[in-house]
């Protein structure tokens, strides 16, 4: 057998985004025809040691646990809340159905059983895309490959940093991964700017990894029956702004469309369950996919959100989740996406009157073709980074 590309993604999370970057990762490889495996970290005692570490470090960190509150919240709503508890578990059941997509590796403990794992099996490692350069991932020490031996191809695929600047104490950090990745490409702006700051390694700007895929080829897993039968918009919000269901709210009015609302993702929001019409739980990231391809309107403040939109050519409005100004802000990859495809008109505030922005129709014959040379370039950009060597693998133990 020949050796393989080891992917270093993050499958596992229960988020539409995460696991649909991952398998798009996985994707493209596979229609080249080139043998590859995601490392399972399920059980890594080492990733989640580095984790806690960093979260103890930020115990008197206001703004940080501040940004953490309503996670939190929900862990404990679904305890409190029976109902909600069970209906989070009706959508978790979905997203451990989608997992079975992926070319997972047995468990991997430790560090030092991958260090052992990429000298017998792999000629390339990928680590790509999402926010994985966050100072807490940086801290775990998985997403920089530094388990990775030096004669091994590391690469990275629109890797996002998360934030637009680093904290000072975490610069040696940073500046030691980078350094060491052969191959680097990030997926905003504020990225290419950030590793140039950091390091000496060239840097490319590609397109996420849902990109790389058409409308078409995203078809192969999408549920080919509508799941909404009647015409709806669909609310997919991370955030908790009252200010952007409201929005929608004055849409509904507008349309005279229902509102299907994907509830709770990432906190609980009571609010949610006042505004929508339809709240399914029964949703996975192939669902979730279907509901956008078949919706009127797409209300979002997610970047995932955003990019399934443009896949789909969907008339959509996306909102910023955070306030720009703050830390923890991850606005700059919404920002660096519209900019590409010229459409920084469809990010509003939320106060917009709704009778101006529903008539301003997207021209997705152009925003297609940039789109296209985007995908094109990225894609020309991962083959050349890659090293594909057809060594003579062995057995996994």
């Amino acid at each position: 057998m020949k050796k393989k590309i080891g992917l270093v993604t993050c499958y596992f999370k229960h988020n539409y985004g995460s696991m649909l970057q991952a398998y798009a990762t996985q994707k493209i490889l596979d229609d080249n025809h080139i043998p590859n495996e995601t490392i399972n970290i399920d059980g890594n005692i080492d990733f989640k040691k580095g984790k806690r570490k960093y979260y103890l470090s930020q115990i008197l960190n206001f703004t940080f646990i501040h940004s953490k509150l309503g996670m939190i919240k929900l862990k404990l709503d679904k305890k409190i809340n029976k109902e909600l508890g069970k209906n989070i578990q009706i959508r978790d059941k979905k997203y451990e159905e989608f997992k079975q997509n992926f070319h997972l590796t047995k468990e991997y403990h430790t560090y030092q059983e991958l260090t052992n794992l990429c000298n017998k099996r792999y000629s390339d490692v990928i680590v790509g895309s999402d926010q994985l350069w966050l100072p807490v991932n940086v801290v775990a020490d998985y997403y920089t490959l530094n388990f990775v031996p030096d004669k091994i191809n590391k690469i990275s695929y629109a890797t996002s940093f998360g934030v637009s600047s680093i904290p000072k104490k975490y610069l040696t950090r940073y500046r030691t991964f980078l350094n060491r990745i052969n191959h680097l490409s990030v997926r905003e702006e504020s990225g290419v700017k950030l590793v140039k700051e950091l390091c000496n390694n060239p840097v490319e700007l590609v397109c996420d990894p849902t990109l790389l895929l058409t409308n078409e080829e995203w078809n192969s897993i999408v549920p080919k029956k509508r799941i909404i039968q009647e015409k709806y918009i669909l609310c997919y919000f991370l955030g908790n702004s009252i200010e952007y269901r409201k929005f929608a709210e004055k849409l509904r009015e507008q349309t005279g469309y229902k509102i299907v609302s994907l509830n709770h993702a990432d906190e609980y929001v009571k609010y949610s369950d006042i505004f929508a019409d339809i709240i399914p739980y029964d949703i996975g990231p192939s669902e979730w996919i279907n509901l956008i391809k078949h919706a009127e309107y797409i209300c979002t403040d997610s970047f995932h959100g955003t990019v399934f939109s443009l896949i789909n050519n969907k008339q959509f409005f996306t909102f910023r989740r955070y306030n720009s100004n703050t830390k923890v802000s991850t606005n700059s990859r919404i920002d660096s996406l519209l900019s590409i495809v010229n459409l920084k008109e469809r990010l509003l505030t939320g106060s917009e009157p709704i009778e101006e922005v529903i008539d301003i129709k997207i021209n997705y014959k152009t925003v297609n073709k940039k789109l296209e040379k985007f995908r094109n370039d990225s894609k020309e950009w991962l083959f050349n980074a890659l090293k594909y060597r057809g060594v003579k693998d062995e057995k996994e133990s």
